[in-house]
């Protein structure tokens, strides 16, 4: 577009003019009276040397280190090294007994080992420990034992376990239970049930978390009914099984398949005046669905949510998650209807999904009523709640009640920020409601909200759509006012509209101001180019952009292709027509109904109608079900190649 250079130049050279932030590094350790608080980074710093635990006890006693738990979770998560989260540990846990004893800081140890270790005890390691002073004791040796159960490492698990001695350890039910626990999670059940026959020779005795963790072990294996004989014999030594027992044994049934017992563990923990947790419902339902064809599950859920009237809000909510994740529309309306009468009100992400789950199986005018009625009883869909029902609204051409949500969203202060004015302005370009999202654009301005380029560019594909070369200029006039700098989707987006209004030497010159910008092309912007120069005419630019469109290491998508192979059939050259097509297939790109009927029909006409008739009977192979077009190509092909023309059979 002419002048777009110079305009955008103003606005690139307003970019660059902003002054550059410096960081000004801190010395190590100050040389003077500290008086601020180091950071994490300074502390990740020193972590790394091995003078690490002398430097650390300097700073705390100077009291330049404020150790509370979010802090410290900060700095074990922060670590690239897990050595160095274990030696931030060690030291905050040696120098303050509560951090010692805060569950908080070992989960997230553990964490981190896990997803960052192994972090195995080698020589060099226990010998840092003893000479920093500190001490693994049998909470971090949980920890890392926990790390390496859940990495696989069973044999190391037990090697480490039967030199404990040698760390000045005695084996404890705690240790045990962190060995068993390792052992299952590493799915080596057989030398976790070795375990558990050792406790006692060692004098320890197993309680209900060591009976828990074989119980689980079992059940992920299926082995329901050896996790019944194990919980049989816990209560028979005075450990009496609780809520995550049942729980266990709930989803062990349903894993075998054994919806009836599963359901018969309320019953046993009603009779025992046990309330189920969330845990335990989530587990049943999750369990029911998956075991069972997903209408019977239902219907198996229904009749136990009559019996279970005091679990009503989890159960709902779950059998909702499902429901709406299942796709099973119908159900999930007949449910709302039903719950609803009883004064349920889900919150907002549960309905919202049920909502998703409506708009793409349920009828529009029910699903509205639907929403309508909870939002009434005090459901706060939020923004993207309503926002799914006004896209479903104006998809199909119901403007004026889409246009209401929208005024309610605004009545209601959902629409306040430039994403969410990004995304209403999306939705309505997407309708082609352009000039009412154009609205939206000069009602952000108006509250003081200034637009984004994001917001422009989507305004700009929205004009682009519809080749209105006046008003993608407006558009771009604004975004340079406002100091926003032209990516690749603006450059696209102009060259689009362009194109479609049939200005190729402009759209042309655009791509030219494009690169001279320094904003690389993207497969959009050749796609685009190449479709265009086809349908001009323009056969060998067409076939220039695509070469040049590979050579920068872009795919160009099933339209840019069916244009070229269209040129070089046009222009006889049906092999090279051919050979992109085995590209196509080969890079994975599946060729449709027009890349099929364009070579048959070139084939066709060269003479090649065996080859022709091969190409055919290859689309079904490639996944492509020939249209009635491409049909009636290979009849009039047979009729050809039988030596009959259309008049004739028609005589006969």
């Amino acid at each position: 577009m002419r002048g777009f250079a110079s305009s955008a130049s103003r606005a690139a050279a307003a970019a660059a003019a902003k002054p550059a932030q410096t960081l000004n590094p801190k010395p190590l350790i100050s040389s003077g009276k500290p008086t601020n608080p180091i950071d994490q980074r300074y502390i990740s710093q020193i972590i790394q040397r091995k003078d690490w635990f002398l430097i650390l006890s300097h700073q705390l006693t100077t009291r330049r280190i404020d150790l509370n738990p979010r802090f410290i979770i900060s700095l074990l998560q922060n670590q690239e090294n897990p050595l160095h989260s274990l030696r931030v540990y060690l030291w905050v846990s040696n120098t303050n007994p509560v951090h010692a004893k805060d569950q908080s800081l070992k989960t997230v140890l553990g964490s981190v080992l896990f997803r960052k270790g192994p972090l195995l005890l080698s020589k060099e390691l226990l010998k840092e420990v003893r000479d920093s002073g500190f001490r693994i004791t049998d909470e971090l040796m949980c920890v890392l034992i926990g790390s390496w159960g859940k990495l696989g490492l069973a044999k190391y698990c037990n090697d480490v376990f039967a030199q404990i001695s040698f760390l000045g350890m005695k084996p404890s039910t705690r240790l045990y239970n962190a060995v068993i626990d390792a052992l299952v999670k590493s799915n080596s059940l057989d030398l976790a049930y070795l375990k558990f026959h050792q406790m006692r020779g060692d004098g320890c005795e197993p309680d209900r978390f060591t009976y828990n963790i074989l119980v689980h072990g079992v059940c992920k294996k299926g082995v329901v009914d050896e996790a019944v004989r194990l919980v049989k014999q816990m209560e028979g030594e005075g450990n009496r099984a609780n809520v995550f027992t049942f729980t266990i044994l709930i989803d062990g049934f349903l894993i075998a398949g054994r919806v009836e017992e599963a359901l018969k563990q309320f019953e046993t923990m009603r009779r025992r005046k046990m309330s189920p947790n969330e845990a335990t419902v989530r587990t049943l339902v999750h369990g029911v669905f998956r075991c069972l064809p997903k209408c019977e599950a239902f219907e198996v859920l229904l009749g136990f949510m009559e019996k279970e009237s005091s679990l009503q809000r989890v159960v709902y909510d779950t059998v909702l998650c499902c429901l709406s994740s299942n796709s099973m529309a119908k159900e999930t309306a007949m449910f709302l209807r039903k719950i609803g009468e009883g004064g349920y009100v889900p919150d907002s992400s549960t309905f919202n999904a049920a909502m998703s789950c409506l708009l793409k199986g349920c009828d529009l005018v029910e699903t509205c009523g639907i929403f309508d009625g909870f939002v009434g009883r005090g459901v706060k869909p939020g923004f993207n709640g309503y926002l799914v029902v006004v896209q479903a609204l104006l998809n199909a051409h119901r403007f004026s009640e889409g246009d209401l949500y929208l005024k309610q969203m605004g009545v209601e202060g959902l629409i306040s920020s430039v994403y969410d004015y990004n995304a209403v302005i999306d939705c309505l370009c997407k309708a082609r409601l352009t000039e009412r999202a154009a609205m939206y654009l000069k009602e952000m301005q108006g509250r003081g909200i200034s637009p984004s380029l994001v917001t422009f560019n989507t305004l700009l594909s929205g004009y682009s759509s519809r080749g209105d070369v006046k008003k993608v200029h407006e558009v771009v006039e604004m975004l340079l006012e406002h100091g926003c700098k032209p990516d690749v989707i603006t450059f696209s987006s102009i060259i689009n509209c362009l194109c479609r209004a049939k200005e190729i030497k402009d759209a042309f010159d655009c791509f030219k101001e494009m690169l001279e910008w320094g904003i690389e092309p993207n497969e959009v912007t050749y796609n685009i180019l190449i479709r265009s120069s086809c349908s001009t005419g323009d056969t060998g630019r067409s076939v220039k952009l695509f070469a040049e469109m590979k050579e920068n290491g872009l795919s160009p998508d099933i339209y840019a292709y069916n244009a070229v192979i269209q040129v070089f059939c046009r222009m006889r050259k049906v092999k090279k027509g051919e050979e992109l097509l085995k590209m196509m297939l080969r890079i994975g790109l599946k060729p449709d109904n027009y890349t099929y009927s364009t070579l048959i029909r070139a084939l066709s006409e060269c003479g090649r109608e065996s080859e022709a008739r091969e190409m055919f009977s290859s689309m079904e192979r490639h996944g492509c079900v020939p249209d009635s077009y491409t049909k009636r190509l290979v009849e009039e092909l047979d009729l050809r190649m039988s030596g009959l023309s259309r008049e004739t059979v028609s005589a006969s």
